[in-house]
């Protein structure tokens, strides 16, 4: 008969990673409703997901959906410990940009000391973005980009145009990405995402 196997061990990383719910996004606007971390993360994985199986089934690739969807779900750990900073910060100078990336490896080498030795290496690549294959990099950065739009259209549906000039940029970035992956989601998928329940009903 089996024993159940008791631990010591004890981690804090979960629950660092819970405190994600209480992250807000787009902190300099105005918002109709509110986004998190933690429920963009989530978005940004299933999008990922889909942009690497549209990459696999239809342009030739060979890329791991299911490790991509895993990374992609940690993408943004780091801002339990350094907050959202908008993008229009984040990018105002090459030195802002410099300071922020170097804090954002310290968080990362934080969070992953936070994890019991033996898991450590296993989530290596999840955390440390520069230890990640390139194409996943990419396809995470895109399936940001295209959850970053989707927020700007709900906020645009709900009369606030507050979002309008983000919305018109990401769009014209996203339109001119050299991922075919990318371009087929936008079409084959985006349009439906405007629809009110009742319009989705009835594209069955």
């Amino acid at each position: 008969m089996k024993t159940k196997k008791e631990t010591t061990i004890t981690s804090s990383f979960y629950a660092y990673l819970s405190r994600l719910r209480w992250i807000k996004r787009w902190g300099l606007k105005r918002n109709a409703h509110d986004e998190n971390v933690m429920e963009h993360s989530w978005e940004v994985s299933v999008i990922a997901h889909t942009l690497a199986l549209i990459k696999n089934r239809y342009y030739g690739g060979n890329v791991d959906a299911n490790a991509i969807a895993a990374a992609a779900l940690y993408h943004d750990i780091t801002e339990v410990i350094t907050g959202d900073l908008p993008t229009p910060i984040k990018y105002h100078s090459e030195e802002i940009s410099a300071a922020y990336k170097q804090i954002e490896r310290q968080a990362e080498k934080e969070l992953l000391n936070l994890l019991p030795a033996e898991l450590q290496a296993d989530f290596q690549a999840l955390i440390h973005h520069d230890q990640m294959p390139e194409e996943h990099v990419r396809i995470i950065k895109a399936a940001d980009k295209i959850s970053a739009y989707l927020k700007c259209q709900a906020e645009l549906k709900a009369g606030n145009a507050e979002f309008e000039m983000a919305a018109e940029q990401l769009a014209k970035t996203i339109a001119e990405s050299d991922q075919p992956e990318v371009i087929f989601f936008m079409q084959a998928f985006v349009p439906s995402c405007g629809l009110t329940l009742d319009g989705l009903m009835k594209t069955y």
